[in-house]
């Protein structure tokens, strides 16, 4: 399997085109929504007015401007984990290269969670937005139409769940011609609009958005959480950047969308500044009557792509937890031969879709929903930016004072834009907050769970070194055969082991051990793949290195280690694990609605084997009981 394109396989602009239909979908779909929400939305909505429509185009601009081209496009992107990008990337770098001792994981690991927390309830958001904002322009074909756009909007939303068990590599390559079609139109609508009313081209200027707050002082604030939509899915550019690398996501950032972006939010003020009441729905009222049918079903797809992006972006970053452990094992596929990155999981899949389905028929337009959004994106980006300071201080050796003053401009920035979502916290912004403090929750105790489950497991086993001796002076027959564990600290005997000498009083002739290890970065190098450690007398400790956005095959591993003469051994092969059982117990380590919780989501991890790729009919489970 491949990673990602790489410019010399496949030439920098084709890369770059295939970045458009990936990286740009939400952001490229945001001039649906967004400029209309400043001034009709229910929550302190801005009278509209030639100067409201002239600060409010200013502080677009600079928005997209300082925030995703300065910050994201010429900053953020330079920090980097082995060329990818994103919070977990930026979490595991840390984790692995901090040194021990160090307090920095204090601060950054639940901060880290939390963003990933944020990720979740921002992906419920984007699709049911991006979509219901597209379905609406039905309401413009006919007001008849009205009454279907929550069906219609359900019905794409449904469909596209349903096929994702296929994957998209067989019409993903069509997404970035798309994306640019898309993109072309943008521009050529703002244009168009912009032609008849020049003077919207004085928000450039950023004195017109300082005049704007100055004059409209708390009401401009408020306006900053609808403000804020026209920049949601910048995170997107740094999270994809392993995907497609930094060059291509630059390109396709400065000379298609940045430009685009523009050229339609200025030729929607231009509009509503011709004809006010367009503001109702500027962005199709932009297209002549003969071209609204083709811009609605245009949009759609465009909404179906940009949602498309956010599912994916799910499943990547829910593996990557699963690696790292701070979720538990699930059934993961691969819907594609040639790229590692096309995989699905059913569960994250349809309790997605339950979610969304939720969030359309509760908001039930794009208006409402608005009123939702900002919160987990304006967090996401406060928090990279922390991300960043740490990784300067830390990994650059620049001093706090550097780092400080470099972020401060970002950091007043993303911390003004924070403080006018939360204040739609009581009026729709609640929800992805909930579903983010939900996911912290079950984030933090499965990892605090696996952590004292490795703890007690290691105070029952006895050291690995004690158990060879004691197999070797037991001088008992050997089961004929490998017999394959895991090992989580190579140091001491795996219960699945210790179980199998307890009830066989004996082991196989050959003992291989297994202790996985996720480094730091998304993919281990070859020669740090593997390393062999033999004991004699059968026994031999194997440590296998991999990316925490790897797929971990345990028998192409173990194929590996055998020479061509022993290659049929891998089908007699048998692999032992160990499954706890587990119990509460009074001890007040956790609290026992916290165990009760993490027993629940280990009763539920999918089997090891699966997760390892082991053929199910050479497996034994052995079962251990421990009580939390």
């Amino acid at each position: 399997m491949t990673h990602a394109a790489t410019p010399s396989r496949s030439g920098p602009w084709l890369i770059t085109l295939a970045a458009l239909g990936v990286v740009f979908g939400d952001i490229g779909t945001s001039p649906l929504y967004a400029f209309k929400l400043v001034f009709v939305n229910d929550l302190h909505a801005l009278p509209l007015s030639h100067d409201n429509v002239l600060g409010v185009l200013s502080l677009f601009f600079w928005s997209l401007l300082m925030v995703v081209t300065v910050k994201y496009v010429f900053f953020i992107m330079r920090v980097s984990n082995n060329g990818e990008g994103g919070l977990i990337a930026l979490l595991a770098l840390l984790l692995e290269k901090l040194p021990p001792g160090s307090r920095w994981p204090l601060v950054l690991t639940p901060l880290g969670l939390l963003g990933a927390a944020f990720f979740y309830g921002d992906g419920l958001i984007t699709p049911a937005i991006s979509v219901l904002s597209a379905v609406e322009g039905l309401e413009l074909i006919s007001p008849h139409l009205a009454d279907w756009v929550i069906p219609v909007a359900l019905a794409i939303l449904v469909v596209l769940f349903l096929v994702q068990s296929q994957g998209t590599s067989r019409i993903g390559f069509l997404f970035g011609p798309i994306m640019l079609v898309w993109f072309l139109l943008l521009a050529v609508l703002g244009l168009v609009h912009i032609a008849q009313e020049p003077a919207v081209l004085k928000a450039l200027n950023p004195l017109v958005a300082v005049a704007f707050a100055a004059e409209h002082g708390a009401l401009s604030f408020f306006a900053l959480g609808s403000v804020v939509l026209c920049i949601t899915g910048a995170e997107a550019l740094y999270a994809d950047m392993g995907h497609f690398g930094r060059p291509p996501i630059q390109r396709a950032w400065l000379y298609a969308v940045f430009p685009a972006l523009v050229l339609n939010y200025f030729g929607q003020g231009a509009l509503v500044l011709h004809t006010p009441s367009a503001i109702q729905n500027p962005f199709f009222l932009m297209a002549p009557d003969w071209g609204l049918h083709t811009l609605v079903v245009l949009s759609t797809v465009a909404t179906v792509i940009a949602s498309q992006a956010v599912i994916s972006g799910t499943f990547s970053v829910t593996q990557q937890l699963i690696h790292l452990r701070y979720l538990p094992r699930m059934t993961l596929r691969y819907t594609s031969t040639e790229s590692a990155g096309q995989i699905y999981i059913p569960a994250v899949n349809w309790t997605l879709l339950f979610l969304i389905i939720l969030v359309v028929i509760t908001f039930k337009s794009s208006d409402a929903l608005g009123t939702a959004y900002g919160i987990a994106v304006t967090g996401t980006m406060l928090i990279t930016d922390i991300f960043a300071i740490a990784v300067a201080v830390t990994l650059w050796r620049w001093s706090m004072a550097r780092a400080l003053l470099g972020a401060a401009g970002f950091l007043l920035i993303d911390s003004i834009f924070f403080s006018a979502n939360a204040l739609k916290l009581f009026d729709g912004g609640w929800f992805p907050v909930a579903l983010s403090v939900l996911m912290l929750i079950i984030l933090g105790t499965w990892r605090r769970g696996t952590q004292r489950l490795a703890m007690l497991e290691s105070g029952q086993s006895a050291p690995l070194t004690a158990f060879m001796t004691q197999v070797i002076q037991a001088d008992r027959p050997r089961m004929p055969g490998w017999g394959v564990y895991l090992v989580s600290n190579p140091q001491q005997t795996p219960a699945s082991l210790q179980l199998t000498w307890n009830h066989f009083q004996s082991v196989h002739e050959h003992v291989a051990l297994l202790h996985i290890v996720i480094t730091g970065g998304p993919y281990a190098t070859a020669q740090e793949r593997m390393q062999i450690e033999r004991f004699g007398h059968g026994f031999s400790l194997t440590t296998l290195r991999y990316g925490y956005k790897e797929d971990i095959d345990i028998p192409a591993v173990i194929s590996n280690l055998l020479s061509p003469q022993q290659q049929a051994h891998l089908q007699t092969a048998t692999f032992f694990l160990a499954r706890g059982s587990l119990s509460l117990s009074p001890d007040p380590c956790m609290p026992q609605w916290q165990k009760k919780l993490f027993m629940a989501m280990y009763r539920n991890a999918s089997p090891a084997f699966k997760a390892f790729r082991m053929p199910a009919n050479q497996v034994v489970e052995l079962s251990a009981q421990v009580a939390l």
